[in-house]
């Protein structure tokens, strides 16, 4: 087989480092990375480019001739992380976004064979109202705007389009949970928030408690997952083309029970839980994150560049207040018959993650 070439759009987030970091040492595969800052990812060639700016992904044209696969895995959300998915700036701006990527990559991709986007349990209507469960793929699509149908809607145009011109290539849409994974700044990034929740606690010698209020059964996706996966769609192509697909871990999530996990990994105790809105309380602990970086060496980062908004994305996985919460739960059924079988224990995955953290010093070691 001749070698293919991978693109990864938001090669600094979570799902797209993974790629990265899973792409570049199989045999034949090129891999190239794109986003505005440079993946901590060596042997990985990064075009530097601003997607909201069609001209700094347009001088890249040589090295995007080459591209055979895309990861589509760059996203915009607002300050307001969980009040900007149903705002409209958000929706046009994740739809810009995407123009400007596919529009200057057909033009010049000659061997474009397969573009992967990702959507999640919002296209459930998740955040709209409870989700039935288990979420299926083939429902109809849930009545609500989200930018998710404005790309999907744009791709499907797109491909018609270039069939038309005598070009060929297929889509995946890919809808994970709650992403497991490391990446520095990613507004929904829940390990990087409960690690660094955790070494904060065990800086001062307070428990860590449990933040939550009634537990939420959910599952994750641990991003090492979901690059398996995009290596399967290359190499099953007829099973890949034009699905949609979830992809989760393969087991339940609730954070109550794996929380004592969490404190035994980071050596603290665990004491009793007192539900808190991290995002009100953690802000201002950025003098003490400070205080971390410099007697841990770790990499210079504020506690607001290192985690964003996850702060936010984590008290809405935790529940500090309100009543019981449906399951979010997806089926998996569908992956699973079209032949792709992997799945990640979830403690095997924190533990993954917290040690990569570890190792790219955003926080402390033993």
């Amino acid at each position: 087989m001749s070698e293919r070439t991978l693109l990864v759009v938001g090669a600094t987030g979570l799902l797209g480092r993974a790629a990265l970091l899973h792409f570049k040492g199989l045999a034949g595969w090129r891999v190239l990375g794109m986003s505005r800052r440079t993946a901590d990812v060596d042997g990985v060639e990064h075009l530097e480019a601003d997607l909201m700016d069609p001209a700094s992904v347009a001088r890249h044209r040589d090295a995007l001739a080459s591209v055979t696969h895309v990861l589509y895995a760059a996203l915009f959300e607002m300050e307001d992380l969980i009040g900007g998915w149903r705002h409209q700036e958000q929706m046009d701006t994740n739809l810009a976004m995407f123009k400007n990527l596919l529009g200057p990559l057909e033009s010049v991709a000659t061997n474009l064979a397969h573009v992967a986007i990702l959507q999640g349990t919002k296209a459930y209507g998740i955040h709209v109202e409870p989700m039935r469960a288990p979420a299926r793929e083939r429902w109809p699509r849930h009545d609500h705007e989200n930018f998710y149908w404005l790309q999907e809607d744009y791709l499907i145009d797109r491909q018609a389009d270039q069939r038309q011109a005598g070009k060929s290539w297929t889509y995946s849409i890919w809808r994970p949970q709650v992403v497991f994974g490391h990446a520095v700044g990613s507004p929904m990034n829940l390990l990087g928030a409960i690690a660094v929740y955790a070494s904060m606690c065990k800086e001062k010698g307070e428990p860590c408690r449990y933040p939550g209020g009634i537990p939420v059964i959910t599952e994750a996706t641990d991003a090492r997952l979901l690059a398996r996966a995009m290596e399967w769609s290359a190499d099953n192509p007829d099973a890949a083309a034009n699905q949609t697909f979830n992809i989760t871990n393969g087991e339940v999530l609730i954070w109550p029970n794996l929380w004592p996990f969490v404190c035994d990994y980071f050596g603290v105790e665990e004491g009793e839980p007192i539900p808190q809105f991290l995002a009100e309380t953690m802000p201002e602990r950025e003098a003490l994150w400070a205080e971390m970086v410099q007697k841990h060496d770790l990499a210079p980062y504020t506690l607001k560049q290192l985690i964003g908004g996850s702060w936010q994305f984590l008290d809405r996985a935790t529940r500090p207040t309100g009543g019981p919460v449906p399951p979010s739960i997806v089926s998996n059924i569908k992956l699973r018959q079209a032949g792709f079988p992997d799945c990640y224990d979830n403690e095997q995955s924190l533990t993954h993650w917290f040690d990569e953290m570890r190792r790219t010093r955003v926080i402390p070691g033993d």
